[in-house]
This record gives C-alpha cells, structure tokens and sequence, in this order.
C-alpha cells in the first residue's frame, strides 16, 4: 500500500495518473474475481483504499486552495 507521506509528496498530476492506474488495476481484479482467476484477494483491498486514499488527498488540496482564493 502506498504510504500517506509518499502520496503528499506527489503533484496533482501524478496522483491524477496514479489513481487511473489504480482504477484499471481494480477493474482488471474485478474481473479476475468474477471469472475465480484471482491470486492475491487481499490486493483488491490494498487497492481500494489506496484510491481513497489519494481521492482524499485531492478533495483537501482542493478545499485548500478554495480557500486561500
């Protein structure tokens, strides 16, 4: 799992990029647990919360710079 200091560090676009990595990993394990081809289940948790992770991320850099506008 990604570490929380490891994603503050990265720009708005990188974490933008990381998250559709991420969300294409998820969708490609979705589809190996619907057809029972999937090795490491426990890697569609990591995954999950590392997109709410970053999505979090976003949302507060977001609210920040809202509010120093």
């Amino acid at each position: 799992m990604a570490k929380k200091d490891d994603l503050k560090v990265k720009t708005d676009d990188q974490l933008s990029e990381q998250l559709g990595e991420l969300k294409r990993e998820q969708f490609n394990l979705r589809f190996q647990a619907a057809t029972n081809q999937l090795e490491k289940p426990s890697r569609m948790r990591v995954v999950r919360r590392t997109i709410a992770q970053i999505k979090t991320l976003q949302t507060a850099r977001a609210r920040d710079a809202a509010a120093k506008v």
